[in-house]
C-alpha cells in the first residue's frame, strides 16, 4: 500500500488495520497517536495537540503520523485543520476510523480517503440458544479456552447474531454486557471468563 500524500481510511476494525499497515511503514518514522482507553476509544482535543507537536519535530524522512480512533472531537479535528492543509515537510498524518460520519467535511475536504469497509459476515453459532445447557456451556467452554483475541471477539458477534436470529430479547444492562465484552477482549481480559459471562447471562435469561 503506497501512501503519499495525507489520507483518510474508514475501515471496519482499527486494530485489524493496524496490523496490515505497519509492516509496510519504516518502524522508526512512524507514530501512532491514540486514546490508550481503548473502551473509550475517541481522538480527543490533546491528541491532536500530541500529533502536532510530533509533526513539528524536524525529519530528514518521511515520517508517518497515524491518528486513530472510532470518533473523533469536534474541537480536535477543528485543531488540526490547519496543519492538514499546511503540512511540515516529510509529515504525512493518516486518519484511521471506522465511522465517515464521525468527520467534519472541512477535515474530508483536505484529505484524500479510501472507504474499505465491508458487510460483515457472521458464523453461524454452533449451539441453540432457545435450548441452551449448563452442560454444553461448560463443553463449549472447555474447546475454547486456548482462543485469541480476533477469534473471542469473532465469538462474541456470531454469538449476538445467533440470538437477534432466535428473536431473544435483552434488556439494557444485557445489551451492555455484549457491548462491553469485546472491549475487555482488546484490555486483555481473558477471552474464556468474557464468553462465560456472555454465555451464563443468556443461559440464566432462558430460565427465568
Amino acid at each position: 500500500m503506497q501512501i503519499n500524500g495525507n489520507i483518510i481510511f474508514i475501515c471496519n476494525d482499527i486494530d485489524a488495520f493496524l496490523d496490515d499497515l505497519l509492516p509496510k511503514l519504516p518502524k522508526h518514522y512512524t507514530r501512532i497517536i491514540r486514546n490508550e482507553e481503548k473502551s473509550k476509544d475517541e481522538f480527543l482535543i490533546a491528541h491532536s495537540q500530541m500529533a502536532i507537536k510530533e509533526a513539528y519535530l524536524a525529519t530528514n524522512e518521511t515520517k508517518y503520523i497515524l491518528l486513530c480512533g472510532q470518533s473523533f472531537r469536534k474541537e480536535a479535528q477543528n485543531s488540526l485543520l490547519k496543519i492538514l492543509e499546511e503540512s511540515p515537510k516529510n509529515i504525512i498524518f493518516v486518519m484511521i476510523t471506522t465511522s465517515k460520519t464521525s468527520l467534519l467535511p472541512t477535515i474530508m475536504s483536505r484529505m484524500s480517503y479510501k472507504y474499505l469497509k465491508t458487510k460483515k459476515v457472521f458464523a453461524d453459532f454452533e449451539l441453540d440458544l432457545n435450548k441452551i445447557t449448563i452442560k454444553e456451556v461448560y463443553d463449549f467452554l472447555k474447546q475454547n479456552q486456548r482462543i485469541s483475541k480476533l477469534e473471542a471477539k469473532a465469538l462474541i458477534e456470531s454469538i449476538f447474531y445467533k440470538a437477534m436470529k432466535q428473536k431473544i430479547k435483552f434488556s439494557d444492562k444485557e445489551l451492555e454486557t455484549f457491548s462491553n465484552a469485546s472491549k475487555l477482549i482488546e484490555l486483555n481480559s481473558r477471552p474464556i471468563n468474557v464468553l462465560s459471562v456472555i454465555l451464563l447471562t443468556i443461559l440464566h435469561k432462558r430460565n427465568k
